[in-house]
């Protein structure tokens, strides 16, 4: 319901009391949230955006559209998420061409 309807404001993440998250304040729960799933590596906001740019390489999208989504001025700050995934190739000479 939520998704269909929209956000009512700009920000993504908001307090209990529906205000903007400060950077602090998310990278404290995101601290958190790993500290009590008993990760090895301590998470932090960066890792979404690297999350991010790794799940639409792994999808196929485009590496110059990755670079615009993501910000990037430098393409090879995009390479990264495409080259890190060979298999995504695997099978690719297989598919079925359009005639």
């Amino acid at each position: 319901k939520y998704l269909e309807k929209g956000a009512d404001g700009d920000w993504l993440f908001l307090s209990l009391r529906r205000h903007p998250l400060s950077r602090q304040q998310f990278f404290y729960i995101l601290r958190e949230a790993g500290r009590l799933a008993e990760l090895t590596i301590a998470p932090h906001p960066h890792m979404l955006r690297h999350a991010c740019g790794y799940a639409l390489a792994d999808k196929g999208i485009d590496t110059r559209l990755i670079q615009d989504y993501l910000g990037h001025r430098n393409i090879q700050h995009t390479v990264r998420y495409t080259a890190s995934n060979a298999g995504r190739f695997h099978g690719i000479w297989r598919k079925k061409r359009r005639v």
